[in-house]
């Protein structure tokens, strides 16, 4: 439900809002409901829909205008990233002569000297430049982790050292006259000026590491990454390596060239450089220069104002599950308060809306908020997150609020992968377990070895048929596993049918697995197999860095005692009866037992079955 907007409020109206905390004894249910109240009453007042549709318009502008801002962070990254590798691939072919390299660089760069990759080229440069110092200017911190403050800087740090470069050859080349190419370039560089070699490495150095950083930490939330990370960090270090010593290369091939009378006089002819034209390119890089300083200081002048401005009045406050309360930074994101706090929060991806990483429950306030939109309502679907999970590096509240995270503060890339709900909820699933029969007796007359190919085939096999029938390994439980159903089905009782199915393939995998070991087992493998349906706490559990998506619970429990009665009743297969009925299973000429389950004051009642109907699949 949208929200309407608030009347302005005036400073003493702030000083008097009230503060929001986080009360741990209330059931999210409670808030949900109060909010929704709040917002039905809200809704009704017709004072409020002119305000309301008003604020909608507002909102749905800014998120496109988020979204259409990191579609151009991206769009121009990845051109200059292009025109970098061109020109770096020509630097590479200097290790064999410089009249070669010259020839690649013009074939390399032919796109790039047209006047439509100059436009392309030069709207790709002011794009990424202005949405950098935007993105000064609108932090409302600049306390960041090493890896965004190192990318920031670096890129703060390219216009200055390629200033006097790209001076001397594309403006000079289009306003001045000139001609540059390798030959010129390099005995300018080498020869006349020997301290601008220095300045050129740094220049290749300080692009390509921003390039990088920028690169891993948009891919790696990729699920395709990790598989590709040793090829592309491999390329990572050969190409500034390779492009770098043909640099030297041809640098040296200059300084012999040099020794030779009237070769830099000829140079400098056939590029049409005169004192002229190079005290002009010196003045140019050096009002360049000036006015880029002007830029970089205006969003840091920005920022004293802004902050200036909020020391005067009070700001809402932020409520953090950890016990602390602190101030929102006016404008600012829940992360970057958090951050400017010291508050360890995870976020992989910079703040961007990839890796759902920094997800928060709102625990407090979210009627204040505006609905999930642009890049934070994709990343939230990709996820499926639940109600009052938000973004904390999308949402930027103007009233109180009071947020708990959802991950831990060292979270990965992967785990912004883990879909909503799997931080802990409880739900309805279907939990399957699996154990092998006689495991004991593998190690007689076998060497260890033997007994643990036995087993990785077997574990091998079962998997194989949970991940064909949607389901979730959970849990390696010695000679067997726990594994859970429906986690992503849109009705958990598809998951009962599912699991069934997954139980089907295992009985196969089995028979065809005892068939390619019958000369090594005296006697075929047995399991025994337990589905029950119903209630858990699902949710990724365990120590830091090592957490899995598993479930605890009655469920659990019940489950557990009923892969046990498999023994009792000798059949490789037992079925609750809430599993059987959430599956539709036909169960006609099936004997419906019951059992007392420890820890449960009712007993359990299932099905002992030989293997699963033909009217369950």
């Amino acid at each position: 439900m949208k929200c309407p907007a608030r009347e302005p409020m005036s400073i003493a109206d702030f000083s008097s809002a009230p503060r929001i905390t986080l009360c741990s004894t209330v059931p999210w249910g409670t808030h949900a409901q109060d909010h929704r109240d709040n917002d039905s009453r809200m809704a009704v007042d017709p004072r409020n829909q002119g305000a309301m549709s008003q604020s909608d318009r507002s909102r749905r502008l800014v998120a496109a205008a988020r979204l259409i801002r990191a579609r151009a962070r991206l769009i121009s990254a990845l051109v200059l990233l292009s025109f970098v590798l061109c020109h770096l691939a020509s630097h590479i072919t200097l290790i064999v002569s410089v009249p070669i390299a010259q020839q690649a660089l013009d074939s390399l760069m032919w796109f790039w000297r047209t006047e439509t990759g100059t436009y392309v080229l030069a709207t790709a440069v002011v794009v990424h430049v202005l949405n950098a110092l935007w993105s000064i200017y609108i932090r409302r911190t600049l306390r960041l982790p090493a890896w965004e403050l190192t990318q920031l800087s670096l890129g703060l740090s390219i216009p200055p050292l390629l200033m006097l470069h790209v001076v001397s050859t594309k403006i000079s080349d289009r306003f001045l006259g000139t001609a540059s190419g390798y030959f010129s370039v390099l005995t300018s560089q080498w020869v006349v000026t020997p301290w601008l070699v220095y300045l050129q490495v740094a220049a290749v150095l300080t692009v390509w590491l921003h390039a990088c950083i920028g690169l891993h930490f948009w891919l790696r939330t990729k699920r395709w990454y990790p598989a590709w990370f040793p090829i592309l960090g491999t390329l990572g270090v050969l190409i500034p390596s390779l492009a770098l010593a043909g640099y030297i290369s041809g640098g040296n091939q200059i300084l012999r060239e040099a020794q030779n009378p009237g070769v830099i006089a000829s140079i400098r002819d056939t590029a049409h450089q005169t004192p002229e034209t190079i005290a002009q390119v010196w003045h140019m890089a050096f009002v360049g220069l000036t006015i880029y300083a002007g830029l970089v200081l205006l969003p840091f002048t920005g920022r004293g104002v802004r902050g200036f401005v909020h020391r005067m009045r009070r700001p809402p406050q932020l409520t953090h599950s950890n016990g602390r309360t602190v101030a929102m930074l006016p404008g600012a994101t829940v992360l970057e308060t958090l951050r400017t706090n010291g508050i360890a929060h995870a976020s992989v991806c910079g703040g961007r809306a990839r890796c759902t990483t920094c997800r928060v429950r709102v625990i407090s306030g979210q009627a204040q908020l505006p609905p999930p939109a642009g890049l934070e309502a994709a990343a939230l679907a990709r996820i499926g997150a639940m109600p009052g999970v938000r973004l904390a590096c999308q949402i930027r509240p103007s009233t109180d609020i009071s947020v708990t995270p959802l991950l831990a503060a060292d979270s990965s890339a992967a785990d912004g992968l883990v879909r909503g709900g799997m931080e802990g909820s409880e739900r309805q699933v279907t939990v399957v377990f699996v154990d092998l029969r006689g495991s004991t007796t593998l190690g007689e007359m076998r060497m260890p070895y033997d007994v643990l190919f036995i087993l990785n085939q077997f574990f091998s096999e079962m998997t194989k048929a949970l991940v064909a029938t949607g389901g979730h390994y959970s849990n390696f439980t010695g000679d067997g596993l726990m594994a859970l159903y429906g986690l992503d089905t849109p009705d958990p009782a598809i998951g009962a049918g599912q699991a069934l199915r997954g139980a089907r393939d295992m009985l196969t995998r089995l028979d065809q697995l005892n068939a390619q070991l019958r000369g090594d087992l005296k006697e075929p493998l047995r399991i025994g197999i337990s589905v029950h349906f119903g209630e858990a706490i699902v949710g990724a559990m365990g120590p830091p860095g090592s957490q899995i998506v598993t479930a605890i619970g009655d469920t659990v429990n019940t489950t557990a005692r009923l892969e046990s009665l498999t023994k009792d009743y000798d059949c490789p297969l037992i079925v609750s009866r809430r599993a059987a009925q959430a599956a539709g299973l036909n169960v006609a000429g099936h004997s419906l037992h019951e059992a007392l389950v420890k820890g449960r004051a009712e007993s359990v009642e299932f099905y002992a079955l030989k293997a699963v109907p033909d009217a369950a699949m």
